[in-house]
């Protein structure tokens, strides 16, 4: 089908959907938070309410020959929710709702507008806990979540979204039929393996292979016992990061622990006056989990494990609002270091082991290049977020900036390590991702692309590119 105006064309073959044309609106839906990653102009965007008409958009829109890219809350930091020139915003934030709490299975089922705390608070009201929790999870939606496969702080000992999402409901095209047929993937059981494992291709798809309209996600009993923290100061980042492998070869396992340089809590504290006053250059905060004495003794071992390593100091917390002040200073960090100036985002990781190298590696890459870097990390599982700022309207800084962004991916793939831990490739990290899998296996990529969406419908160019 072919016309000289598309978007009177999809208008008419989607009669019962609002299309968004306002120029204003469609910019402020055509990029996530990715600094300088390129944005397109989009068709049109339609905020969906139903699966029906996800799929109804998915068909029109392959008789079109106009590319679907989906998009949660926009909270993403690689660019994998921009618009293409001449695409549909397929924006998924409309439909938020818990479907399903199956107490006795241990279950939720929701659509992928639903946002991470919002899950959160509804399976609590039960005595139950989704674990999956990124530092955006009071405004990231699940299926944005799902689409770059989130970590986030408690995912040391529970898991990234990957480990709780049991099925999906999608709008697929390709090999399963027109586009725009929906597919149910994965199953309610704990344990199956009747067939590929299909749900699991999806989740940290960034939207490519199809588009998510529904969740099934694996559910925990909720934690009963307080957790604990620790603190420990450190002069330097490296001698933080000495203390992360050290509490790795003693075999200790806090719920989370967390990295902040000097440069964060600074600017944390001068946005919301949390009473967190900067004692040294970087802290680490663990968050112990484990049931009554087993908890404190694992608090006393963490901490001795900070001094072993060079602290400063080390303390386990005994003030409940403290200590969550610290983590909500770790979860404030990058909007608090944002309204300093452009802020690029890494999502290195690296094994655990050469979390100290990779931390000295980011101070000397930032020095030479004249980047002021702040570091944030999921410190406990290697996932180091280097925050690099620059000037507003400063070009060189700017230059100065992407091209540390490229050496910290190099450095993290030549420690053994991969060019993002749970933000996703989108559009910023397409080049470190082919450097860090070789040919070989982006062509499988490719393939599989070509297979599942052979019009390149689905959020093209990210990730693997546009492999027609």
């Amino acid at each position: 089908m072919t016309t000289a105006d598309p978007r009177t064309a999809l208008a008419a073959a989607l009669p019962d959907s609002e299309l968004v044309t306002d120029p204003d609106v469609l910019a402020s839906l055509s990029a996530d938070d990715a600094e300088w990653a390129p944005a397109g102009r989009p068709l049109a965007a339609l905020r969906a309410t139903s699966t029906a008409e996800v799929a109804a958009a998915v068909a029109a829109c392959a008789d079109l020959g106009v590319a679907v890219v989906p998009r949660g809350a926009g909270t993403g930091l690689s660019g994998g929710a921009n618009a293409t020139d001449g695409c549909l915003v397929l924006d998924m934030s409309r439909m938020n709702r818990v479907l399903e709490i199956d107490e006795e299975n241990l279950i939720a089922v929701v659509q992928p507008g639903v946002v991470n705390n919002d899950l959160k608070a509804a399976v609590a009201e039960r005595g139950l806990w989704y674990p999956p929790d990124p530092a955006s999870a009071p405004w990231s939606t699940i299926g944005g979540n799902v689409a770059t496969n989130a970590g986030g702080l408690c995912c040391l000992k529970y898991g990234v979204t990957r480990d709780y999402v049991l099925g999906l409901q999608a709008v697929v095209g390709g090999p399963a039929g027109a586009y725009g047929t929906v597919v149910r993937l994965g199953r309610r059981t704990t344990k199956g393996v009747s067939g590929y494992d299909l749900a699991g291709l999806f989740v940290g798809s960034e939207g490519t292979l199809g588009v998510v309209t529904e969740i099934t996600l694996r559910l925990r009993p909720a934690l009963r016992d307080a957790p604990h923290t620790v603190v420990g100061a450190f002069d330097d980042l490296v001698t933080a990061g000495e203390a992360v492998a050290l509490c790795t070869r003693r075999g200790l396992r806090p719920a989370a622990l967390e990295l902040l340089d000097r440069a964060c809590l600074e600017a944390v504290e001068e946005w919301k006056h949390l009473g967190i006053g900067p004692e040294a250059n970087a802290l680490l905060l663990a968050r112990l989990d484990a049931p009554g004495q087993a908890g404190l003794d694992e608090a006393e071992a963490v901490a001795a494990a900070f001094t072993d390593s060079g602290a400063r100091w080390a303390e386990r917390s005994t003030d409940a609002t403290e200590a969550e002040a610290l983590f909500e200073a770790r979860r404030l960090a990058y909007p608090a270091l944002e309204r300093l100036g452009p802020v690029l985002t890494e999502d290195v990781c690296v094994p655990l082991s050469a979390v100290p190298e990779m931390l000295a590696r980011t101070e000397e890459i930032g020095a030479r290049h004249g980047v002021r870097i702040a570091t944030i990390a999921h410190a406990g599982d290697g996932n180091l977020h280097p925050l690099l700022i620059t000037a507003p309207g400063d070009d060189t800084a700017r230059r100065a900036a992407q091209a540390a962004f490229e050496e910290l991916l190099v450095a993290a793939v030549a420690l053994g390590g991969t060019v993002t831990g749970e933000h996703g490739v989108g559009l910023l990290k397409r080049g470190g991702m082919r450097g860090e899998l070789g040919p070989e296996v982006c062509a499988m990529q490719d393939a599989l692309k070509l297979t599942l969406d052979p019009l390149g419908l689905f959020n093209p160019g990210k990730v693997t590119g546009d492999p027609r």
